[in-house]
C-alpha cells in the first residue's frame, strides 16, 4: 500500500517545476514590505484627492471671506456720443474715464461672522483630511494582509490537491485489483474535483487581491506579489480601559473635532444672517476725466456711503431659517457621530480582547494539536501503518493559516483603534520592528 502511495507522485512531480518556476521571484527584485506599502498612504489616490480637494476648497472660501471688506478698485471707461438742447440737439462726444475705490468700514459684523465661519470650516476639512489619510493606511494594511492570506491558502490548497490526487490515483490501481468498489473510486475522484475547484477559486481570488492591493497603492493594473510577512510587534501592546479610551476619543477623534468645528461655523453663519438687515458704512473715493464739461461732474471726490436695508421682503427670514436648519442638521450629525464612535470603540476594544484572549489561544492550541498529530502521522507512515501523512500536513498548514489570520485581524483592530484615538499614522506600531525592504536572493 505504501508503494502504491508513491506511484501517483511522478505525474505530480512533473508539474512541480512549473509551479516553482511561476512562484520564483525575479532575480534581485525588491521584496514588498508592509512598511513600504504604508508609505504610499500620503501619495496621490482618488479617495485622498477628494478629501484634499475639499480642504483646498475650504481654504479658498476662508480666503474669500476674509477679503470681502478689502478695498475694491474699479476702472470704468466709455466711448459714447449723445445730444441734448445745450448742444443744439447735435451729437457731441461724451467720453469718460473713472477710477473708483470703495471700502466697507462698518458692516455690523457680517464680514467677521462669515470669516470666522469659513476659517472654522477650513479647520474641519483639514481634520477630515487627516482621517482620510488614516483610513487609507488601514485600507492598505487590509489589502496587504488579504494578499498574504490568499497566498497561504493557495499553498495549502495546492498541497491538499496533491494529496487528493494521490489518493484518487492509488485508488485506480486498487480498483483494477478488485480491492475497491467503483463507487468508492468515483467518490475519491469527486473529492479531487472539489479540492481542485476550491484551489482554483482561491487562486482566482489571489489574483484579484493582488490587483486590489495595486489599486489601493494607485498602481491600477499592477499585480503585486512577493510580499514580506510582517512581524506585527504592536499586537502585544497593553490595551487601556474603555473609559480611558472613550475620554481620548471624545477629545482627540478628528472626525468628531471636525464636526464640532462645523457646528461652530454654523453658529457664526447664523449670527451673520441675523445682522443682514443692519446698516453698513463704506468709504468711497473717485477720480474721473470727462470729454464733456458739466457742473454736476467732479474730477475728484471722496465721501462715506450709509446703507440700511429697511425691508428685504422674506429674504432675511428665509436666510435665517436656512442657517438654523443647517445648524440643527449638523447638531444631529454630531450626536449621531458620538454614538457611532462609542460603538466603534467598543467593537474595536472587544475585538482586540477576544482575538488576544480567546481566538489566539484557540488557534495556538489547534496548531499544537495539528503538530502532534502530524508527528503521529509521520511515525505511522514510517511504520507503514497508514498513508494519511499528506492529509495531516495539509491540515497543519490550514491551522497555521488560521493562527496567522488572527494576528492580521488583531493588527487591523489596533489600527482602527489608533484611528479612533486620532493617531495620524495608525498601524505604525505594527511595522516599527518589521524588516526593511529586502533584496531577493
Amino acid at each position: 500500500m505504501i508503494r502504491g502511495f508513491w506511484r501517483g507522485w511522478p505525474g505530480l512531480m512533473l508539474c512541480l517545476p512549473l509551479v516553482l518556476f511561476a512562484s520564483l521571484p525575479a532575480a534581485n527584485a525588491a521584496r514588498l514590505t508592509l512598511e513600504t506599502v504604508l508609505e504610499q498612504a500620503d501619495t496621490a489616490h482618488p479617495e485622498l484627492d477628494l478629501a484634499q480637494a475639499r480642504s483646498d476648497l475650504a481654504q479658498a472660501e476662508a480666503a474669500l471671506a476674509q477679503s470681502l471688506n478689502d478695498f475694491r478698485v474699479n476702472l470704468d471707461a466709455s466711448l459714447r456720443s449723445g445730444r441734448n438742447p445745450v448742444f443744439n440737439d447735435q451729437f457731441h462726444p461724451d467720453h469718460q474715464l473713472r477710477l473708483n475705490a470703495r471700502k466697507t468700514l462698518i458692516d455690523s459684523g457680517r464680514q467677521l461672522a462669515g470669516s470666522q465661519a469659513a476659517d472654522l470650516e477650513r479647520q474641519a476639512r483639514d481634520l477630515q483630511l487627516l482621517d482620510a489619510r488614516a483610513q487609507r493606511r488601514i485600507s492598505l494594511m487590509a489589502r496587504y494582509f488579504d494578499v498574504l492570506l490568499a497566498e497561504m491558502r493557495d499553498a495549502a490548497e495546492t498541497e491538499a490537491l496533491a494529496v487528493a490526487y494521490v489518493n484518487w490515483d492509488n485508488a485506480k490501481d486498487r480498483q483494477v485489483l478488485g480491492q475497491l468498489a467503483q463507487w468508492e473510486l468515483v467518490e475519491l475522484e469527486s473529492r479531487f474535483q472539489d479540492v481542485l475547484t476550491r484551489r482554483n477559486d482561491v487562486r482566482r481570488g489571489l489574483r484579484e487581491k493582488r490587483m486590489a492591493l495595486g489599486a489601493a497603492m494607485n498602481l491600477p493594473g499592477m499585480v503585486l506579489d512577493d510580499l514580506v510577512d510582517p512581524k506585527l510587534p504592536g499586537n502585544e501592546r497593553t490595551l487601556p480601559g474603555f473609559d480611558q479610551l472613550l475620554t481620548r476619543v471624545l477629545a482627540e477623534n478628528p472626525l468628531l473635532n471636525a464636526q464640532k468645528q462645523l457646528l461652530a461655523a454654523a453658529r457664526h453663519r447664523l449670527a451673520g444672517a441675523r445682522v443682514e438687515n443692519r446698516p453698513s458704512v463704506e468709504f468711497e473715493a473717485e477720480a474721473a476725466a470727462w470729454s464733456r464739461d458739466s457742473s454736476t461732474r467732479d474730477d475728484l471726490r471722496a465721501g462715506f456711503n450709509f446703507s440700511w436695508p429697511l425691508w428685504q421682503g422674506g429674504r432675511a427670514d428665509a436666510r435665517i431659517g436656512r442657517e438654523q436648519a443647517n445648524f440643527h442638521a449638523l447638531q444631529a450629525q454630531h450626536d449621531q457621530l458620538q454614538q457611532d464612535l462609542r460603538l466603534a470603540l467598543l467593537a474595536a476594544s472587544e475585538e482586540i480582547q477576544y482575538l488576544r484572549e480567546t481566538a489566539r489561544r484557540s488557534a495556538e492550541m489547534n496548531v499544537s494539536y495539528r503538530d502532534q498529530y502530524l508527528d503521529k502521522a509521520r511515525a505511522e507512515y514510517e511504520m507503514e501503518l497508514k498513508t494519511n501523512l499528506g492529509n495531516s500536513m495539509a491540515e497543519t498548514q490550514f491551522a497555521q493559516i488560521r493562527k496567522r489570520a488572527i494576528e492580521y485581524h488583531l493588527a487591523l483592530a489596533w489600527a482602527r483603534l489608533d484611528a479612533l484615538l486620532g493617531e495620524r499614522q495608525p498601524g505604525l506600531a505594527q511595522v516599527a520592528a518589521s524588516p526593511a525592504v529586502e533584496e531577493k536572493k
